[in-house]
């Protein structure tokens, strides 16, 4: 396994960029860190994200879950969490993959596996230890960008060896019932979706709950489940993060983009955006576009 891990580390070294690479596998991108980061505001998708070298601090509703080398965070809902690279230097810079799921592949390949009891809803985050299989398996893919020519063919065959290895492994009801369109968890992804495409409305569970074919009760006992956070919590978390994006593009707005995220007192936006990322509005748009060396335009 430390030889395998080894090599990963040399590879992605020599094929990562500063920050997040894209590579020619669909789905698939590399990560390098040089330096510690400062909490960083996201919307994770599903995916999952393999740390060979250094450390990352993931947040998600106020539970902190740190992982490092050979260990994995697998994300089955897109939720706003906060993340941080924790353990990086010049040095031995931090190092990691990216592996975004596609729900289509996974339901097809649950097909050729043994139907489970139903069980309870899984959480839209957990870390695992990533086993020797699992690890060859990532890196024969990543063996594949010295080999441009032999990605078409080949890349899809390790997509769904990595698939499967993580549906039979600790984690696989968390994607099991990613796919599986009348899981739990399907219906929290739903939830998840409605309340980011109406951020800016308020509504009660009551109504979205109607929405579901769920009763208000089981919707907030298995929302909180997956995602750390209820209904109400997770909107408000996805509308600083929103808030967050437009201050980048609009420095010296505040009070005009708290009412556009649907706040209807800047003075209680303010409150609750330091919260998050402790620091007023304006002033921490200052400091990303001044860490980012962006222009509004370009923010």
């Amino acid at each position: 396994m430390d030889g395998t891990i080894d090599t990963l580390r040399s590879l992605i070294a020599r094929h990562a960029g500063d920050g997040q690479t894209p590579t020619g596998i669909a789905r698939f991108s590399l990560t390098r860190r040089e330096a510690v980061t400062g909490p960083v505001a996201r919307l994770i998708v599903p995916r999952m994200c393999l740390v060979v070298q250094g450390a990352k601090v993931m947040t998600i509703g106020g539970k902190a879950m740190e992982y490092g080398s050979g260990q994995y965070l697998l994300a089955s809902v897109d939720v706003p969490a906060i993340d941080r690279v924790s353990r990086a230097s010049r040095s031995e810079p931090y190092l990691g993959l990216l592996f975004d799921f596609d729900p289509a592949i996974l339901a097809a390949l649950l097909l050729d596996l043994p139907v489970l009891p139903q069980q309870r809803v899984a959480s839209s985050l957990d870390i695992g230890a990533a086993e020797p299989e699992l690890l060859d398996a990532f890196l024969r893919l990543v063996r594949l960008l010295d080999r441009p020519q032999d990605i078409a063919l080949i890349a899809p065959l390790i997509e769904r060896e990595i698939l499967l290895r993580l549906l039979q492994g600790p984690h696989g009801t968390t994607l099991r019932q990613m796919a599986e369109l009348d899981s739990r968890l399907s219906q929290i992804r739903r939830a998840t979706a409605w309340i980011r495409e109406n951020y800016a409305r308020s509504f009660r569970v009551e109504e979205l709950a109607a929405r579901l074919g769920m009763s208000a009760t089981s919707l907030h006992r298995h929302f909180k489940a997956s995602t750390q956070m209820t209904p109400i919590q997770y909107q408000k978390q996805y509308r600083l993060y929103q808030a967050r994006q437009r201050l980048l593009a609009a420095p010296g707005n505040a009070a005009g983009v708290a009412f556009a995220v649907g706040y209807e007192s800047a003075s209680q936006f303010s409150r609750e955006y330091a919260r998050l990322f402790g620091t007023p509005p304006a002033r921490d748009a200052r400091q990303l576009r001044s860490t980012f060396r962006l222009a509004p335009a370009e923010a």
